[in-house]
């Protein structure tokens, strides 16, 4: 898109609009809301192929996690558009104040859950359970370690307990494979949950449980908030 057109796109009522008065980046279409809490929205977002989105700012911090792949035109204020490419896994973390128009190219889609960070850090909670705290485990792998927030990749191993942990901090996970996870609580209860690529879920902090893999090969992309 050239500068005299994305000019066109920016102007309003005979004035030129702001970087901050911009819309956020979402809702719009190809993003449907998975969540909406104090402090987080979760979007499942796919950017479709020539159709771009409107100019817009990102208001948040985002995490992105990419489960499908494929190259997307960027165009930032100044007009001159340019090529992103990420490959399935991809893991993000943008800094607000991202301004700029996106367009799919190809006929797969990219997709991601894109998930935006609001409010302030509110502190890990006291560990007061006798348990060992979820993170760092054996077998996760740290992506991202910032002011705001930790992401941790981890696969569970078939027929392994996790053990009995205590998660200290708000967590969202988006799985990236299928399977049959138990999650069961110091009182001995057990509940086993499908998992579906793609999945999306919002935790808040002081759960206690162990974790065990059933059947499939479920893996995923969890991030701790400070």
């Amino acid at each position: 898109m050239g500068i005299s057109i994305l000019t066109m796109v920016l102007a309003s009522g005979g004035w030129l609009l702001q970087p901050a008065d911009l819309p956020h980046a979402f809702p719009r279409e190809g993003a449907v809301q998975l969540l909406d809490n104090a402090r987080v929205t979760m979007w499942d977002v796919t950017w479709l192929k020539g159709k771009p989105s409107p100019m817009h700012r990102h208001r948040y911090d985002l995490v992105g996690v990419y489960l499908v792949g494929s190259t997307i035109r960027v165009t930032p204020l100044s007009g001159l558009s340019g090529e992103s490419t990420v490959e399935p896994g991809f893991i993000l973390y943008q800094r607000e104040g991202v301004t700029h128009i996106e367009e799919g190219m190809a006929d797969i889609p990219r997709h991601a859950i894109l998930t935006d960070i609001k409010g302030g850090p509110c502190g890990a909670m006291p560990n007061t359970s006798g348990h060992p705290g979820a993170y760092p485990r054996a077998g996760a792998r740290q992506a991202v370690d910032n002011e705001k927030v930790t992401i941790w990749e981890y696969a569970w191993t078939l027929g392994k307990s996790t053990g009995m942990h205590f998660h200290d901090k708000d967590t969202f996970v988006v799985f990236m494979a299928d399977g049959e996870l138990k999650s069961t609580t110091p009182d001995g209860k057990s509940e086993i949950t499908k998992i579906k690529r793609g999945d999306s879920r919002f935790s808040p902090r002081g759960r206690v449980h162990s974790e065990e893999l059933v059947s499939g090969a479920v893996r995923a992309v969890i991030t701790e908030l400070k």
